[in-house]
C-alpha cells in the first residue's frame, strides 16, 4: 500500500503542475480511440478504415472494457472477444493462458506460443520464452485493443495464430482525471487512478494501479503495482512521445488438481508455487510528416525483465518410487528426508543393497524445490516511411529486436507435509546450482505494406516482411558445465500476405485474404528438446537438438456490415502449421515434464457469426465459433500415463486427432440495459464445448474429456452524481463448477489424509479449474 500512496501522491501534484487544454494539430489523428480504424502495421502510421481490412478484425476501446471492471485484460476479452478461451492451468486471475483461434499468449514456458502481442508497436513477448505477462500490462492506461486475425507477416515473428495490440492512452485524446476502488470476495483490494491534461502543444497521461487479493485457491493469492506515464508533444507536423512502464507484482499459483481431488476444490496440489515479476520498460516514438503525402514514424525502446520464481515437485529420481520396492518413503541410511515406512531390511534387500547404505542425494526425497531466476534486456528500433495519395498507401519499415537473456535454475531436496496443505519443506542442505545458460537472441525484420483502391468499391492490401532470427545458447554454469548446451541457431524466411475487399453499399463488406507466418524457436524451446533428457519447465534445460521453424499459411473469407443499430459479421479460415512445435509430456509423473518437438503438419480451421443490435435502451451482442484444430501428420509420442499407451508408454497420433485444451465450440453474449439514463446492468454469458488434455492427444484415454461449461456474469453500475459512479459486479453467478484445462499426470498423494504415498500412485486427469461465485463493490469518481 506504501507503493500506492507515493504512486497517487505523485499524480494529484501532476494535475496541478500541468493545467488542463485541448490542441488538435494534424498529426493528432494518429492517436484516435476509433474502432473503424486499424493500423495494419506495428509502427504507428496512417491506419486503415476497418471496411478495407480482409480480415475479421475484432476492436473494442477503454470505455468498454471500464463499464465491465474487469480484472485484468485477458479476463475481458475472454469474455467479449469471439475465438478467445482461457485456460487456468496455475489458479492465478494474473497467470491465463489465453487462447485464439488454436494459438496460444501464455505466462507458461511449456506452453507454444503463437499470438504475437504490442504495445504501441512495440512486442512485449518475453524474449526468453516468447510468453506473455499479464500482470505486466497497464489495463487503466490501454486506450484501444485490436485482435487482427491471421499471420500478418509485418508484424514479424510469431504472429501464427493472429496479432493482439494495444494503444495507450494520451492527455490530449484522454483529458481528465479519475480515481476508482473496488473490494470483495476473497480479500480482493483494488484502486486506480489515471490523469490526462495538455498544456498547448504539451500533453501528459499518468495511469497507476494496485491490486491485491488472497485468491479463491488456497495459497492462490496475488500483489500487483503498475504505473505508466506518457509525456509528448505534437506540434501541426510532428509527435513525439515518451513514455514508461513499471510493474512488480508477486503471484501464487496452485497447480492443477487431479480428478480425485475436486471434493475439495480450493486445495493445492502442492505448494510453493510462487512467481515474483519486475518490468521497466521506457519507449520514445515519433512521427513527423514531410510533407502533405509522407510521414517518416519510428521508434526506440529499453526493457528490463525479471522473473523469480518457486515451485514444488514431486521427486522423480525419489529411490522408493518403484511399485516393488517394499516400504516406500524410507530411505536406506534412515535419513529422517520423509517419514520413515515399512522394514528397512525389506527395502534393502529389494534393492539390492546393504541396509545402511548411502543413497544419492538426489535420491533421498520425496519432493524438491525448483528455484529459477530469469533477467532479460531488451532493446530496439523501429523506422517507418509512409506514402500515402487518394487511392494509395504505401509503407516500408525495418525493425530490430535485440536481447540478452540471463537464465539460472537451483534444487534442493525437500519433505511433503502431511495432510491436504502438502508444503514442501527444506531438508536444510541448501540449494545447488543445476543450470547456468546466457542466450542472446536478435530479431531483424524488413516489411512493405500496401493499401490500393483499385475503385470505389474495391481495395487490394499486400504485405512481405523478411525476417532473420539468431539466437546463441551458451552454457555459464562453472559448477556443473554442460557443454551440449552450447549453440548458434539461424532463422531466415520471406513472408507475403494479399487481400481484396469488396464494398458495393456503404453497409457492406466482403473480403478474401492470404498470408503466411513465421515462428522462429524459442531459446526455451531450443535448450528443451531431448525426448532422451526431459526437462522440467520452467527449471531446467539440456542439450539442444535443432528444431525447424514454424511456418503458418492461412486462408480468410469474410463479410460484415450493418444498417441503423444492428451490426453482423461472418468469418471462415483455414490455418496450416508446418513443422508446428508442440511441448510432449514426458509421463515421468511430474505434469511439467517434458521437451519440446517439431511434430509435423497441424490445422485450425474454423467459422466465426457474430451479430450485435441496439434497440432503445437495450444493446445485446453474441459471437459464436467453431474451431476443429488437429493433427495432420502421424507421429509417436511418449505418453505412459495415457491407458492406450503400448507397452513402451508410446501412443500414435494420426491425421484428425483432436488437439489438447482447445473447444470447438464457443458462444458468447452480451447485453446491457440502461435505465432512467443512470442505471446501466449488463449480463454476459460464456459457453465453451469440452476438451481433450494434454497427454491424449491420439484422444483415446479412458478418462475420456474435460466436460463443456457455461458462465454467466453480472455487472451494474449507478451515475449517483455527475461525478461518482457506483457499481457491483458478480462474477459466475450461478456458482458453476467448471474447467478449462486438462493434462495427464501421476497422482503421488493418495493416502487417505492426501499424504504422499509412492506405493499407490494413480495415473489421473489433472485439470485446471475455474473461479467460482464471487461478488464485488466499488466507485468510479471522475473528476
Amino acid at each position: 500500500m506504501w507503493l500506492f500512496r507515493n504512486i497517487l501522491s505523485c499524480s494529484l501534484l501532476a494535475v496541478f503542475l500541468l493545467p488542463k487544454g485541448f490542441a488538435e494539430p494534424k498529426i493528432n489523428e494518429l492517436e484516435t480511440d476509433s474502432i473503424e480504424i486499424i493500423s495494419t502495421t506495428p509502427v504507428p502510421g496512417v491506419a486503415t478504415s476497418i471496411k478495407k481490412v480482409p480480415s475479421n478484425v475484432q476492436a473494442v476501446t477503454s470505455e468498454q472494457a471500464d463499464n465491465q471492471v474487469s480484472t485484468n485484460t485477458a479476463e475481458f476479452i475472454e469474455r467479449n472477444l469471439n475465438s478467445v478461451t482461457v485456460g487456468h492451468a496455475q489458479g492465478n486471475p494474473f497467470m491465463p493462458d489465453l487462447m485464439f483461434r488454436g494459438q496460444l499468449a501464455s505466462p507458461l514456458l511449456g506452453n507454444p506460443q503463437g499470438l504475437a502481442v504490442f504495445m504501441d508497436g512495440t512486442k512485449i513477448n518475453e524474449s526468453f520464452g516468447d510468453t506473455l505477462r499479464w500482470d505486466m500490462i497497464p489495463e487503466n492506461a490501454i486506450s484501444t485493443i485490436n485482435l487482427i486475425p491471421g499471420g500478418n507477416p509485418a508484424y514479424g515473428l510469431n504472429s501464427l495464430g493472429g496479432v493482439l495490440s494495444f494503444t495507450t492512452k494520451s492527455g490530449f485524446q484522454n483529458p481528465g482525471t479519475k480515481f476508482s476502488a473496488h473490494g470483495g470476495s476473497w480479500g480482493r483490494q483494488s484502486y486506480s487512478f489515471e490523469h490526462g491534461s495538455s498544456s498547448g502543444n504539451n500533453d501528459l497521461f499518468l495511469a497507476a494501479s494496485f491490486f491485491d487479493e488472497d485468491g479463491w485457491r488456497d495459497e492462490s493469492g496475488s500483489e500487483v503495482s503498475q504505473l505508466f506515464l506518457k509525456v509528448g508533444t505534437e506540434t501541426e507536423n510532428t509527435d513525439f512521445d515518451i513514455s514508461l512502464i513499471w510493474a512488480d507484482s508477486e503471484l501464487n499459483g496452485t497447480q492443477a488438481l487431479p480428478i480425485s481431488f475436486l471434493g475439495n476444490r480450493e486445495q493445492a496440489y502442492t505448494f510453493p508455487d510462487t512467481n515474483e515479476n519486475s518490468l521497466a520498460h521506457l519507449q520514445l516514438d515519433w512521427s513527423r510528416y514531410v510533407n502533405d503525402n509522407n510521414l517518416l514514424s519510428g521508434g526506440v525502446y529499453l526493457r528490463k525483465t525479471e522473473n523469480k520464481n518457486l515451485n514444488s515437485n514431486v521427486n522423480d529420481e525419489f529411490v522408493g518410487r518403484d511399485d516393488d520396492v517394499l516400504g516406500a518413503g524410507l530411505f536406506i541410511d534412515g535419513s529422517e528426508c520423509v517419514e520413515t515406512a515399512g522394514d528397512i531390511a525389506g527395502l534393502a534387500a529389494a534393492l539390492g543393497v546393504a541396509a545402511g547404505t548411502e543413497i544419492d542425494e538426489d535420491e533421498q526425497c520425496a519432493g524438491a524445490n525448483e528455484g529459477s531466476q530469469t533477467e532479460s534486456t531488451s532493446y530496439g528500433l523501429s523506422i517507418q516511411w509512409t506514402n500515402f495519395t487518394d487511392r494509395n498507401t504505401l509503407s516500408l519499415g525495418a525493425t530490430a529486436d535485440l536481447n540478452t537473456n540471463d537464465f539460472f535454475n537451483d534444487e534442493e531436496g525437500a519433505t511433503f507435509s502431511t495432510g491436504t496443505s502438502r508444503t514442501t519443506t527444506s531438508n536444510g542442505e541448501g540449494f545447488e546450482r543445476e543450470v547456468s545458460v546466457s542466450v542472446d537472441n536478435q530479431y531483424y525484420g524488413f516489411y512493405l505494406s500496401d493499401q490500393y483502391d483499385l475503385t470505389d468499391t474495391i481495395s487490394l492490401s499486400g504485405a512481405a516482411r523478411w525476417n532473420f532470427a539468431t539466437i546463441d545458447l551458451n552454457d555459464t554454469n562453472t559448477v556443473t558445465p554442460n557443454p551440449a548446451l552450447n549453440g548458434f541457431h539461424k532463422f531466415r524466411r520471406l513472408n507475403p500476405a494479399l487481400g481484396i475487399t469488396f464494398n458495393p453499399t456503404p453497409n457492406y463488406t466482403t473480403y478474401l485474404s492470404y498470408s503466411e507466418g513465421m515462428r522462429a524457436p524459442t531459446p526455451v524451446e531450443l535448450t528443451c528438446a531431448d525426448p532422451e533428457a526431459p526437462c522440467k519447465l520452467p527449471n531446467a534445460f539440456l542439450a539442444d537438438p535443432p528444431l525447424e521453424k514454424v511456418v503458418s499459411k492461412t486462408i480468410e473469407w469474410g463479410a460484415r456490415g450493418g444498417r441503423g443499430g444492428f451490426v453482423w459479421s461472418f468469418a471462415a479460415y483455414n490455418t496450416e502449421l508446418q513443422d508446428d512445435i508442440q511441448f510432449i509430456a514426458a509421463g515421468t509423473g511430474a505434469t511439467n515434464a517434458g521437451f519440446f518437438d517439431n511434430v509435423g503438419d497441424t490445422r485450425r480451421r474454423g467459422v466465426e457469426i457474430g451479430a450485435g443490435w441496439q434497440v432503445g435502451n437495450l444493446l445485446t451482442r453474441f459471437d459464436y465459433s467453431y474451431l476443429e484444430a488437429t493433427f495432420e501428420s502421424t507421429f509417436s509420442m511418449d505418453s505412459p500415463l495415457n491407458s492406450s499407451a503400448d507397452g513402451n508408454g508410446d501412443i500414435t497420433i494420426t491425421p484428425g486427432n483432436k488437439m489438447a485444451n482447445i473447444p470447438e465450440n464457443t458462444f458468447k453474449m452480451r447485453s446491457e440495459y440502461t435505465a432512467f439514463g443512470k442505471w446501466t446492468t449488463g449480463l454476459t454469458l460464456n459457453y465453451f464445448s469440452e476438451i481433450y488434455a494434454r497427454g491424449d492427444e491420439n484422444n483415446q484415454d479412458v478418462n475420456g474429456t474435460i466436460p463443456g461449461f457455461t458462465v454467466v456474469n453480472l455487472d451494474s453500475t449507478y451515475q449517483a452524481t455527475k461525478g461518482l459512479e457506483i457499481f457491483l459486479k458478480i462474477n459466475n453467478l450461478f456458482d458453476e463448477e467448471y474447467e478449462n484445462l486438462g493434462i495427464l499426470g501421476a497422482n503421488f498423494f493418495n493416502s487417505a489424509n492426501g499424504t504422499y504415498n509412492n506405493l499407490t500412485v494413480q495415473n489421473e486427469q489433472f485439470r485446471g479449474l475455474g473461479a467460482p461465485l464471487g461478488v464485488f463493490a466499488g466507485i468510479n469518481y471522475a473528476f
